[in-house]
């Protein structure tokens, strides 16, 4: 055997090609195979190929009369020596390398938008004979293999051919949709590694994990929103998300997860009449924990096979659009974990994250970091971005944990981190990251909102590039939370004491595009659930859960809640179980859930309560001073209407309460928490509001109302 073929014998070969398939040898053609299971092997309508002694080669020298009989793309019919069954193949060295030469030079460059419709496993054909295109990064290794059950997962069957670039491919005839796969790595030091693909459009249900080959092709019924997208003015329209885990919201009379056809069948309309505008989805990429929610993703591809298959997605989302729902998905480019089958040491080297765990590993997650240093990794997850939204027609992005990508030292000791070329502790590669795919995303697909889960101060987040942002659409305003739940939180007697809690997010609520969110990580880890946080009686809970709502809509800002907030259930999330519906036939739940829609119906028709949700001449305060009764007001303002938001935070009722307000028109309520629709006590409430020529507050004109106890109150002008 010459060195080429030991190589290929000895498992180390970088080029099939050279030795496998019809080549020539000392000016004879031949065709030679390598058939490491076989124990004779024929070539259909030639004839018996001859073993090469002490090795698995199988050779067929070509007569001239032979070259033209015998097809180029020759079928291989062979026996298991350990099974003795017959098999058939046509052999993949047959045809020669498809990749394209500049897909790779992009890929190379980190700047391949697309990389997802080359790399991985795709339906393919060469000649008129159908196969997959398999294709893989792992400049490390010595030798990769594409494993399966067409070759009974043998790691010698089909070595791939390495690119100068570090990518490996191999055509492999007659595959198809549905067929399992792997790859399999020989490292530097000779270990065998055992690897899904990075790039898999499905995978196996956990445990199991091997990659899906799959068909992408979908005929998609939601081209009008699409249409409409494009020209989405979301800046000045209302956005009001529901923020959902699927394995969790429902699950069916066995406990099983829901399909996503089932869950359109389902989630949809209970959403449709909640009133929400948008779903967000917790991540549906594959996981291989359930504990995780999704965040520690195994294929950044593969929609989780818990709920179906990629097509059973597209059905959801497409569902989702033809009644008018927008759907955007939590992303997580931060982090990914440890799991050997998984991108950790793809090719046996710190290949997507950091060799060094100073800058590679999260230490309280146990994951590890991307290298956005890499171009290959940026061209991995810049072109994961455009997947979601090209191929799933995904609304927006909402990306996860966006502090820990900014900041070299978060959450890290004194010595535990390295800092940048400047000495300083900003990551500087991400930030050029974040700032190239919100870029390429907003210039691609107008209309596509990427949102930042961004818990710290950094500026300009959602600031346009050009400006010196980081180019977000919208920021989470985790300030807000943290503020306005930890007020509310507090017993009724003490919040006089915590006034400017409620104030201070004034102070720069214009500073950002933000989103008020109310999500699942304030439901979970004995934080108690939205309703368990409420201090007081029975009654008061309920009341003050009323009374948050009312906030958070009249609030400047686009709105976010946690299932199971709508209802009011008592206990805080469990992943691992439906939420907890039989409450929603009580009374108290359902004046909840009637708050939630009429709030949502009333924020999108009133163009106050979202016009100028980013601009701080969409408010005004009335009065933030009253911090003895603990009540505050304010006005929305829009183009041509203003509506007047007061908040009595005690649960003692007021009486005559003066207001001033800007105009002499009449007032009537427009929404009371306390009506008994919500399951409130309606012992109090406001039939006709005359407005009095009295200067108060500053204003020209006031008003007198009284304000039930633990109430948010809506007005507008008759």
């Amino acid at each position: 055997m010459n060195t080429d073929m030991q190589a290929i014998q000895e498992g180390y070969s970088e080029n099939p090609y050279h030795v496998l398939g019809r080549v020539k040898h000392d000016h004879t053609l031949l065709i030679r195979a390598f058939m490491p299971t076989a124990e004779h092997v024929e070539i259909e309508h030639a004839g018996a190929m001859q073993r090469i002694p002490n090795s698995d080669f199988f050779v067929f020298t070509l007569l001239p009369q032979d070259i033209k009989k015998i097809p180029l793309h020759h079928t291989l019919i062979w026996q298991d020596k350990n099974t003795h069954n017959r098999y058939q193949c046509m052999s993949p060295y047959s045809f020669s390398p498809q990749l394209g030469d500049l897909d790779q030079h992009w890929f190379n460059e980190g700047k391949h938008h697309h990389s997802y419709r080359f790399m991985g496993a795709h339906l393919h054909t060469v000649d008129e004979v159908s196969g997959v295109l398999f294709a893989v990064w792992a400049p490390n290794a010595k030798r990769v293999s594409v494993i399966g059950d067409f070759n009974n997962w043998h790691g010698l069957r089909h070595p791939m051919y390495k690119h100068s670039g570090g990518t490996w491919e191999l055509f492999i005839p007659h595959l198809c949709a549905g067929d399992l796969y792997k790859f399999e790595l020989r490292t530097q030091q000779d270990d065998i590694l055992i690897k899904t693909d990075p790039f898999a459009q499905a995978m196996e249900l956990r445990p199991k994990t091997a990659s899906i080959i799959t068909d992408p092709s979908y005929q998609w019924e939601d081209m009008q929103w699409m249409a409409n997208r494009q020209n989405f003015n979301w800046q000045h329209q209302a956005i009001s998300i529901y923020e959902v885990h699927l394995g969790s919201w429902q699950r069916d009379e066995q406990g099983h997860f829901l399909n996503y056809r089932t869950l359109a069948q389902q989630l949809i309309p209970y959403v449709k009449k909640l009133g929400y505008t948008h779903i967000e989805l917790l991540p549906i990429t594959e996981h291989p924990l359930d504990k995780s929610w999704g965040y520690q993703v195994s294929a950044y591809y593969a929609p989780t096979s818990r709920h179906g298959s990629p097509a059973d997605l597209r059905y959801f989302i497409e569902k989702c659009h033809q009644h008018h729902i927008g759907v955007f998905l939590d992303w997580v480019p931060a982090h990914f974990p440890k799991d050997e089958f998984a991108l950790a040491r793809f090719d046996g080297t710190a290949l997507y994250e950091h060799e060094d765990p100073r800058k590679g590993e999260h230490r309280d997650w146990g994951t590890l970091i991307f290298n956005y240093a890499r171009h290959e990794v940026i061209s991995f997850l810049l072109s994961n971005a455009l997947y979601w939204i090209e191929e799933f027609h995904i609304d927006g992005l909402r990306v996860d944990a966006v502090a820990s990508m900014l900041y070299l030292d978060y959450s890290r000791n004194e010595g535990d981190w390295i800092p940048n070329q400047y000495g300083g502790n900003e990551n500087i590669e991400a930030l050029e990251f974040l700032r190239h795919l919100n870029t390429v995303v907003h210039e691609a697909h107008p209309g596509a909102l990427i949102i930042a889960e961004e818990s710290t101060s950094w500026p300009m987040v959602s600031r346009p590039v050009w400006m010196g942002g980081l180019g977000f659409s919208l920021k989470w305003n985790m300030g807000w939370m943290n503020d306005t739940l930890h007020y509310m939180e507090l017993d009724s007697v003490y919040r006089s004491y915590h006034h400017d809690k409620l104030t201070f997010s004034q102070l720069y609520a214009y500073s950002e595009n933000f989103v008020l969110p109310l999500s699942h990580d304030e439901v979970v880890h004995m934080k108690s659930s939205m309703l368990s946080k409420m201090k007081g009686d029975w009654w008061q809970q309920f009341a003050n859960l009323r009374l948050l709502y009312m906030y958070q809509y009249a609030h400047p800002g686009k709105k976010l809640l946690f299932m199971g907030g709508e209802f009011g259930q008592w206990d805080e999330w469990n992943e691992a179980k439906a939420l907890d519906w039989e409450l929603t036939h009580l009374p108290t739940h359902q004046g909840v859930m009637q708050l939630i829609t009429d709030l949502n119906q009333l924020y999108q028709q009133q163009p106050a309560l979202h016009q100028y949700d980013f601009a701080q001449k969409g408010f005004q305060w009335i009065d933030c001073h009253d911090v003895k009764q603990s009540i505050i007001s304010f006005i929305r303002y829009s183009d041509d209407q203003h509506i007047i938001c007061i908040f009595n935070f005690t649960p003692v009722p007021r009486y005559q309460y003066r207001i001033g307000v800007p105009s002499p028109h009449h007032y009537y309520e427009l929404l009371n928490s306390d009506r008994a629709c919500y399951a409130g006590s309606e012992n109090i409430y406001n039939p006709d509001i005359i407005t009095q020529q009295q200067e108060y507050m500053g204003f020209p004109y006031s008003i007198t109302l009284n304000l039930p106890a633990l109430s948010g109150i809506y007005l507008k002008r008759k």
